[in-house]
């Protein structure tokens, strides 16, 4: 059985990735998903930043 590929999009870019990063980046403490280039954007030198797992496209079986 084939899964089919899920679809989402950067909180920040608004783009689809196959891999986003879910992340705390700002005040609000509200959790977001990035891309891989907003991901990088945000996690370097932030006081705020906290990694919260990675989102994948295509999931093992």
């Amino acid at each position: 059985m084939t899964r089919a590929i899920r679809i989402k999009y950067c909180d920040r870019c608004s783009q689809s990735a196959p891999t986003l990063y879910r992340a705390r980046y700002d005040e609000s403490g509200q959790w977001f998903f990035l891309c891989l280039k907003c991901w990088e954007s945000v996690s370097k030198n932030n006081p705020f930043y906290f990694y919260g797992g990675t989102w994948k496209a295509s999931k093992k079986k």
